[in-house]
């Protein structure tokens, strides 16, 4: 694991193997930058002229110091319009030191990282960057002698300037936190779906009781007898039965109550409406949002988050067999509304729709809920941005600013009356599908169904939950997505109530 330290102030003064330093667009040197490049003694300028380094954001070019800096390699980040620069330009920037440790020619162990800005800004966001960036699930990977792959990088230096120690600090630790807790969504995520079962995510979310969380879980048995016909409906055609985990986090003094859901489908098959072969070799990340909501759930404590928060876990497989539920059959959810499933494949709203209607039934003051809900928002904003829908303007502008202070893209889609009747149903009071067109919108409508009119709000990351390459600090595979967007939203909630 990659382990963060601070440095003195003087970045060109710091052993490592590589020493990162900034460079605004056109050349404009940042913090330490001038320094380092003045130390090789001779003039750059025809070699980055040649490698087309201008200091863009993401322009990255890494030379050999020949001794004359502490420091073995020297690598210039781009960071782009020296206006422009924040905590995202930050965070990337980070990842694109890591990422040049990760591909130099020599091994790189040690890293440091010389900061432009606010000190406590630039430390948490780097740290956070760094951390993002170093990522790999490579766990069902050979290891000779049980060693750690060659250029594995070990440690990042911050040289952090004239900020005061204590905060710079608390920032690398609130930095640490907040990747960690996207790091751990990642690995539940990434997890082969025969080594993740509904009772497997359950064990993960027990192991973060202690941490001022406690963890209850309900099994098949008590999902029959309390009524939760939508989980219990989409998990009755696998062998691995259905669970559902209930989250509590209580500091004192909290500023409110608010209660978070995850769609935890461990395997999406799609039930009797089958997927296509080619559909599902990613569905063992169909349970993101549950894996968000550990992530989120796992560090509130360590970063002090001053919220009473519940989060809810609905995990199911959803499989074919001679017990799965079929094509026209109706099913009673826990609010008492009866959906007739029309499509056995559009199962996470009816997992969600249960836990929204438990979560409800507190009166909390806000909830959110997050869930690789459908392909069609991916294919209204793509691969990279989650939609959010809402019931309350005020909710839906404050997720939004937490998504853009992660670095994180959403984009608030409506929920308009006139598609309500695309999901009331012949037989039952509702159906689980409508017409294709819109799909993303009739599947917020019907979860809207079970908030009870609560101000919630709906994050599909069926895009944003995974990437199929590496991008600045993003991995290929899965991204923790939304992990950071609620962390930063949980914080602001706390400390302005």
């Amino acid at each position: 694991m990659l382990r963060v330290t601070l440095g003195k102030s003087d970045a060109t003064g710091v052993k490592a193997d590589l020493l990162a330093v900034p460079v605004f667009a056109d050349r404009v040197p940042g913090p330490g930058a001038a320094q380092a490049m003045a130390a090789l003694g001779s003039s750059l300028d025809p070699l980055l002229d040649a490698r087309g380094f201008t200091g863009k954001a993401g322009d990255v070019v890494v030379f050999p110091t020949l001794g004359h800096l502490p420091a073995t390699m020297l690598a210039l980040v781009g960071l782009g319009d020296r206006d422009k620069v924040d905590a995202e330009a930050l965070r990337r920037a980070a990842a694109a030191a890591v990422r040049s440790a990760g591909s130099a020619r020599k091994a790189v162990t040690t890293l440091a990282q010389a900061l432009p800005g606010s000190p406590a800004v630039a430390a948490r966001a780097v740290a956070e960057g760094a951390h993002l960036a170093a990522y790999r699930f490579d766990k069902y990977k050979a290891k000779p002698n049980g060693t750690q792959p060659p250029g594995r990088l070990q440690s990042l230096v911050v040289a952090a300037g004239d900020g005061k120690k204590a905060a710079l600090a608390a920032a690398v630790a609130a930095g640490e936190a907040r990747a960690a807790a996207t790091n751990l969504a990642r690995d539940l995520s990434n997890e082969p779906a025969n080594n993740l079962h509904p009772a497997d995510l359950a064990e993960a979310a027990r192991k973060l009781a202690g941490k001022r969380v406690t963890v209850k879980v309900k099994d098949e048995k008590a999902l029959a007898r309390e009524g939760f016909g939508g989980i219990l409906g989409v998990g009755q055609g696998a062998a691995h039965p259905p669970r559902l985990v209930e989250l509590t986090y209580r500091p004192e003094n909290a500023k409110g109550r608010v209660v978070l859901v995850g769609k935890g489908i461990t395997f999406d098959s799609g039930g009797l409406s089958l997927k296509p072969a080619d559909s599902m070799g990613g569905m063992k990340t169909d349970m993101s949002g549950a894996a968000a909501i550990i992530g989120v759930m796992s560090v509130l404590g360590d970063l002090g988050v001053e919220v009473e928060v519940t989060g809810y876990l609905a995990s199911a497989e959803n499989m074919p067999s001679g017990n799965a539920i079929r094509p026209g059959d109706v099913l009673t959810m826990k609010n008492g509304k009866t959906v007739e499933v029309l499509n056995t494949d559009a199962e996470g709203r009816l997992v969600m729709a249960d836990a929204l209607a438990l979560g409800a039934a507190a009166k909390p003051d806000a909830m959110v809920d997050v869930a690789t809900l459908t392909g069609a928002c991916m294919i209204a904003l793509g691969p990279r941005i989650a939609g959010l829908m809402s019931n309350d303007d005020a909710l839906a502008a404050e997720l939004l600013d937490a998504a853009a202070d992660a670095g994180e893209l959403a984009w608030r889609l409506p929920l308009p009356d006139e598609y309500h009747k695309e999901i009331v149903s012949d037989v039952a009071d509702l159906k689980n599908v409508g017409q294709r067109w819109g799909g993303a919108l009739t599947a917020g409508l019907f979860l809207k169904e079970f908030v009870d009119g609560r101000p919630w709000a709906h994050l599909d990351i069926a895009g944003p939950s995974r990437s199929e390459a590496e991008d600045g600090y993003l991995p290929k595979g899965s991204t923790g997505a939304a992990v950071r967007t609620l962390l930063s939203w949980l914080e602001r909630r706390g400390s302005s109530s």
